[in-house]
């Protein structure tokens, strides 16, 4: 197939086009670099399996010749208030990806009859008063809180995908994607692994916002794009979790974190906003992948840390 992905310089969408020009198949990537790097696919440039095009998502898309899927990944993610490509910093451009993009993509996907896939987001569960979620859960959101630019995007890219399957027939998929890990994220990400990951590295005690007890679940790239592909592959219209079920604490993954890096200078706890921000519980319900695309990870969060440390080593110099 020849395959249009819409942020195709990210952390996740440089991942999926190795894994799909593995398949066999042509990858067109999108992206304007605002979050994305042009070091994540810099491997792929010349290869003759790679198109590129710098282009804005929120923009009219014109992509000359026919293609066979459409895969909107494109879209600011970091919840790091500090970092200059959060979503907290770049609102506007962050809810403009979700609606216009989104729009633009799907209009690209039934102009060629092509399979449309969504990266949508476990945001969109907010903070849970169901745990495990399943894909029939609504969510306890806030609209108007700061997250809400993202959380909100994603809400409506996804009822916007069902609405083009639904009354234009474009054959769509929906992904919503839990947290995953690995070589190319963003070290100023924001969220718990790069941050703790970095300041094991750097040998300083590891951050802890409030007690530590606030759950994560957390899937490595290569096992999360496996599952990605199996629905672009699959006839599945509704919202798929994918993402890893094992569930642990902040303060159980610092310390797993520890032993991994040989950190001695342990964990210190901060009292902060930020933990009462930030939803509570995580984990997803994978009872949908492993029926319909017989999906489930296979790589744990230990032999995940090994293979994504030498990245983290790299970007910081300590390699």
């Amino acid at each position: 197939m020849r395959i249009l992905i819409s942020g195709a310089a990210g952390f996740l969408g440089s991942h999926l086009s190795d894994r799909l020009i593995a398949d066999g198949h042509i990858v067109v990537g999108l992206d304007n670099f605002v979050t994305g790097s042009p070091e994540n696919i810099a491997h792929l440039m010349g290869n003759n399996q790679f198109e590129f095009y710098r282009h804005d998502v929120s923009n009219y898309i014109f992509v000359p010749g026919k293609v066979d899927a459409v895969m909107h990944f494109a879209s600011p993610a970091s919840p790091n208030p500090q970092s200059p490509y959060a979503y907290f910093n770049l609102p506007i451009q962050t809810m403009k990806a979700g609606a216009l993009g989104t729009h633009n993509m799907l209009g690209v996907a039934k102009a060629n009859n092509a399979r449309f896939l969504l990266a949508s987001t476990s945001e969109i569960y907010g903070d849970p008063l169901v745990h495990p979620q399943t894909e029939d859960y609504a969510g306890n959101v806030d609209i108007t809180g700061p997250r809400a630019v993202y959380d909100e995007a994603k809400r409506f890219a996804e009822s916007l995908t069902l609405a083009y399957h639904r009354q234009h027939g474009v054959n769509s998929a929906i992904v919503r994607i839990f947290n995953t890990y690995g070589p190319r994220m963003d070290l100023e990400d924001g969220r718990a692994l790069p941050n703790l990951l970095k300041q094991a590295l750097l040998g300083q005690p590891l951050t802890i916002y409030g007690d530590g007890q606030q759950t994560r679940s957390f899937c490595y790239v290569s096992d999360l794009v496996d599952g990605i592909v199996r629905l672009l592959y699959s006839q599945e219209h509704m919202p798929v979790n994918i993402g890893n079920p094992v569930e642990m604490s902040l303060l159980e993954f610092a310390q797993i974190i520890n032993r991994a890096t040989g950190n001695s200078a342990g964990v210190t706890y901060v009292a902060d906003a930020r933990s009462s921000r930030d939803p509570q519980r995580r984990r997803p319900d994978i009872t949908r992948a492993q029926t319909i695309l017989d999906w489930q990870p296979k790589i744990n969060v230990e032999e995940g840390l090994q293979r994504t440390i030498p990245y983290f080593k790299q970007k910081l110099g300590l390699a």
